[in-house]
């Protein structure tokens, strides 16, 4: 109300104004005209008392409400919403993997250069006798089919393809141990751990190297498990808990012969250790020999696959 008064006094005083000027006399009059109108005070005209505060300070029209003229008001801003130096806080939202509920599979290759007879389908350069480093037809290759089924049966799997044979064959499981240990101290873990290979050909197996199944030659598997003892009984100071591994040996085994008959040997048990001291669910697979060809080996791991998969059940 007070302003609104304020700016109606202004405004006529302003219009009387502007109607003097309109009726200036003609010059030399005006100058003495304008210096009286705005001097003295016309018969008729309102008169203009400047509005002012309390304490007796005129108001400022101009200004915003509590400020000075042509600043904003002191409040526009609460003071809860200007941030200060302690008051702006940086957090890092880890995207933590939802869990799946699905059984993990890893596969690795300790000798990761094992390959299969080279056939006019499957030529490759050989890096040694029946062996190669192009993973397009060595054991890696083979791995990559086992984790294939295995995705569609529903299992997670990790399929790890480093290289383990270089520099040395013989250190080669010195050098998986070390992967193995890598996964762990990142915190990973998982249900089931397999070191696939290809197993050496000898004159046991001649006439029993595949065996068929709806026309198709299937190369046989072998389950190898390690006492760690070593050849003298006291090879390893960490030594797997071999007795509780064979159980699972046993039954990818047997699940492999229910479905075909004899497509796996007898579990393999030797004096080694095979790094299967990492787990109570590490195993040693062996996809045929040096004998079979890379076609054989791809046959078989649909049904190593729902062997390993039905471990689940």
């Amino acid at each position: 109300m007070l302003y609104g008064a304020a700016i109606m006094l202004l405004c006529m005083a302003t219009g009387l104004a502007i109607y003097r000027w309109m009726t200036l006399p003609p010059e030399p009059e005006q100058a003495a005209f304008l210096q009286q109108s705005l001097t003295t005070e016309q018969p008729g005209a309102p008169t203009v008392q400047p509005m002012r505060l309390d304490d007796g300070r005129p108001v400022n029209l101009f200004a915003s409400p509590d400020g000075e003229a042509g600043q904003p008001a002191a409040a526009e801003v609460e003071p809860e919403e200007q941030p200060l130096i302690n008051d702006i806080r940086i957090e890092v939202i880890r995207r933590t993997p939802h869990p799946t509920g699905k059984r993990r599979v890893l596969i690795y290759h300790t000798h990761t250069w094992e390959a299969y007879e080279p056939t006019d389908a499957n030529p490759y350069e050989a890096t040694e006798k029946w062996r190669t480093k192009d993973d397009t037809h060595n054991i890696v290759c083979v791995g990559d089919a086992l984790a294939k089924n295995l995705r569609a049966l529903g299992l997670e799997v990790t399929h790890d393809t480093t290289d383990h044979e270089p520099p040395v064959l013989s250190t080669a499981y010195t050098r998986s141990l070390k992967t193995l240990e890598q996964y762990r101290a990142r915190g990973e873990t998982f249900d089931y751990y397999i070191d696939l290979h290809r197993d050496a050909y000898n004159d046991s197996m001649k006439n029993t190297n595949t065996v068929r199944m709806e026309d198709i030659d299937l190369a046989r598997i072998s389950v190898l498990i390690g006492k760690g003892t070593g050849s003298s009984g006291s090879a390893f100071e960490q030594k797997p808990n071999w007795q509780v591994n064979i159980v699972l040996a046993q039954r990818i085994t047997d699940a492999l012969n229910r479905m075909v008959e004899n497509l796996a040997r007898p579990v393999i048990v030797k004096t080694g250790r095979f790094n299967q001291h990492v787990s109570e669910n590490a195993v040693l697979i062996e996809v045929g020999n040096n004998k079979n060809t890379l076609e054989q080996a791809l046959a078989a791991m649909p049904y190593l696959a729902r062997a390993i998969a039905g471990l689940t059940q």
